[in-house]
């Protein structure tokens, strides 16, 4: 059966709303919604900081940094996601299946929060293992807290890392913004992501990345069972290691509807496109339709509410269609 999901970010600030709407339109696989309206601390790197205990954060005028203790805003975000988890916890009574909840990636953390003396983590081999290695117990943490609220939830990680190609291809700037990070080879990049899914145990995990050029090939060697991609922009040379993850057995999150605008292709246009996609991949898609999920291209903050909630309906829609 194809189902139908989100990325990950809503628009708007009301958490209860948002969690009633995806489990509402997303029924196989709803998601833990994420809205960055509220600040920075319910943002990709706030709600990555937030998950992880080991490590002290501060907000600064040029973004995360790490400090010796937990600053006030890092206090703010660990209790915002607390707060997220029991709307979550509350509205999802007697949810028995899958459940996805996201969490920035090590690379892209590593990218996006600064070392306590400036200029980012990514420029420290010691740092950024630190960084890799909390995030790895704070996973683990945050899905034994997960399974404790949502008992009868099939959770599924994934793992945001849209960072990881500008890292890899050492376009990560430098704090002067004149020069840009040494490039991060494929075994290191590997290694930190390991660490991370591993802390899923036996649980799905999703390596998550919209850019062209989604190293599809490494993610899944780190160990991720399924990615995210952006089908519609997506680089002709990952097109082959798509379709190897889809004849390996794993999942594929494909992004096929832009993630803002106004109005929505018709159910039809949607079905179409992905067929078009698996006939281009060499698949059939009978054989294929269990590992299909259905997501829009990226996350959604950015969208309208009534956007958002027709984009849904629309991959719901058509998810059933194909199945």
């Amino acid at each position: 059966m194809t189902r139908a999901s989100g990325v990950g970010s809503l628009p708007g600030e009301d958490l209860r709303e948002a969690v009633r709407t995806v489990l509402g339109e997303l029924p196989d696989l709803p998601h833990l919604p994420e809205l960055p309206a509220r600040g920075a601390v319910a943002g990709l790197t706030g709600r990555g900081v937030a998950v992880i205990g080991d490590l002290g954060f501060d907000l600064q005028p040029a973004g995360w940094r790490l400090t010796d203790a937990p600053g006030v805003d890092h206090r703010r975000a660990r209790s915002l996601l607390a707060q997220d988890l029991d709307v979550l916890e509350e509205e999802s009574q007697g949810l028995v299946g899958p459940l996805k909840v996201q969490v920035a990636g090590p690379w892209t953390l590593a990218a996006t929060v600064e070392k306590p003396r400036g200029d980012k983590v990514l420029s420290d081999h010691g740092a950024r293992r630190d960084l890799a290695q909390a995030l790895a117990e704070g996973v683990r943490t945050h899905l034994a807290d997960l399974a404790r609220r949502v008992p009868g939830a099939e959770l599924v990680l994934q793992l945001d890392e849209p960072a990881l190609p500008a890292v890899m291809a050492a376009r990560v700037p430098t704090a002067s913004g004149f020069g840009r990070h040494r490039t991060v080879t494929p075994p290191v990049a590997s290694e930190a992501l390991e660490w991370v899914l591993a802390a899923a145990g036996d649980r799905l995990t999703v390596a998550h990345c919209c850019d062209p050029d989604v190293p599809v090939g490494l993610l899944r060697g780190a160990g991720a069972g399924g990615v995210s991609v952006d089908v519609t922009t997506l680089a002709v040379t990952a097109y082959d290691e798509l379709a190897t993850v889809l004849d390996e057995g794993g999942t594929a999150l494909l992004g096929v509807l832009p993630a803002t605008g106004s109005g929505t292709p018709s159910t039809k246009a949607v079905v179409e496109r992905t067929m078009r996609l698996l006939d281009m991949l060499g698949l059939d898609p009978g054989e294929v339709a269990d590992q299909l999920v259905l997501t829009p291209t990226c996350g959604m903050a950015g969208a309208s509410p009534a956007y958002a909630r027709a984009l849904l309906t629309t991959l719901r829609e058509a998810a059933a269609a194909l199945s």
